[in-house]
């Protein structure tokens, strides 16, 4: 009797134990089934072509080590100096205008800080008249389009314009007289920047002049230029009756004597910068109306603001190589009978400077000056073996 009660005990257990795997497994059940439901139909899909289609992570290539850093001549960086564009103008048509100066530098330092892609260099030709070596800035130029803007500043009698097949036709902007030395140059240099800012793809602003050539060929200028994460702006503080000598004290409290700088009318800046001073109402009235010869406002200027505004991006130098050699109130003008393959080779070689600040750099200068019109002719000759264009 007694083995008979503890048979059916362990039978009534055993059964109980079934039922519970069976409430367990069946809750397991529909919780799964939840969750399922709630996923939605597109992740489902997704998740299951991933887990049919995806490769062992054994079969995944093993990625190459980081490159060194390599130098200038071979860097890359996110520039668009390779980028070929099919069907597109360098420049919008005319570069002409209605608008006076105060209109127009309204309109550009409301302009984007950003330039858009592809990233555009402009080339801002401050002249007396003719450009005489257009030839060799066109070959320059030649299978770029997309990739520069030119605006040409020139006295307002000078009405020529270049051959319609050109890319200097109808780049004059609206100018007016200029007269070295005074504040009119300044004047040329700001209008010269606000116009071209009205271009969101320009970049990079290269102040040049009738004598100017270049030195390298266009990708590798726009290469060094768009690469380039700071200005290039000659500014130091010269103690010299030169330098110092020119400072005003009614310049106060504005401009200090610890703020004033000397360097090259020649600049080079990156677009941000370049709307900070087409947008000066603050520092320009004064050296407007206080620094006048033997103060010469363009040397002057930009290398102050230049100081002020962006220290820290201003890598304090020019990239148009001038001969000052001979001393003077002007830079030594080449002639025809100057210019040799040695003279520009020794030009292009010229090293001595840092590029971006962090490493030496074998190319320094990218254009110089002062070329007279005589130098077309060698110059072209020796375009493709010495300049490389």
């Amino acid at each position: 009797m007694k083995d008979h009660r503890e048979y059916n005990l362990g039978i009534a257990a055993l059964f109980l134990c079934f039922i519970l795997l069976f409430a367990v497994t069946f809750g397991s059940f529909l919780t799964l089934r939840v969750l399922f439901e709630s996923l939605p139909f597109d992740a489902l899909v997704s998740s299951d072509h991933l887990l049919r289609h995806s490769k062992p992570l054994a079969s995944q290539p093993i990625p190459p080590p980081p490159s060194p850093s390599p130098s200038f001549s071979t860097r890359t960086c996110s520039t668009s100096a390779n980028i070929t564009l099919s069907g597109n103008r360098t420049d919008s048509g005319d570069a002409w205008h209605e608008m006076d100066d105060d209109e127009l530098l309204r309109m550009a330092s409301m302009a984007p800080r950003e330039a858009r892609v592809p990233a555009k260099v402009a080339f801002m030709f401050l002249t007396r008249g003719r450009l005489p070596l257009r030839p060799l800035w066109e070959r320059f130029f030649e299978g770029h389009d997309g990739l520069f803007s030119i605006y040409v500043h020139t006295s307002p009698d000078f009405k020529e314009e270049a051959p319609q097949r050109s890319v200097f036709y109808m780049r004059r902007i609206p100018s007016k007289s200029t007269e070295w030395g005074q504040p009119s140059m300044l004047d040329a240099e700001r209008r010269l920047l606000a116009n071209a800012l009205l271009d969101p793809y320009n970049d990079r602003f290269v102040l040049l002049s009738e004598s100017c050539i270049p030195l390298f060929p266009f990708p590798t200028v726009h290469a060094y230029l768009t690469c380039s994460r700071l200005s290039f702006v000659a500014s130091f503080d010269d103690p010299r009756r030169t330098g110092r000598g020119r400072y005003s004290p009614r310049m106060r409290p504005v401009v200090s004597l610890s703020d004033w700088r000397k360097g090259s009318q020649w600049f080079e800046i990156q677009r941000d910068p370049a709307v900070r001073i087409v947008s000066d109402g603050y520092y320009y009235p004064v050296f407007r109306d206080h620094c006048r010869p033997p103060c010469y406002v363009d040397e002057h200027y930009f290398p102050t603001l230049a100081a002020k505004l962006f220290p820290r991006s201003s890598a304090n130098r020019s990239v148009t190589w001038v001969d000052w050699s001979r001393g003077g109130a002007h830079p030594a003008t080449y002639r025809r009978r100057h210019v040799t393959a040695e003279l520009i080779r020794a030009v292009r070689e010229e090293a001595g400077c840092t590029y971006d600040g962090r490493e030496e750099s074998a190319l320094c200068f990218l254009f110089a000056r002062k070329f007279s019109a005589d130098t077309l002719e060698p110059l072209m000759r020796m375009a493709e073996a010495v300049l490389g264009f």
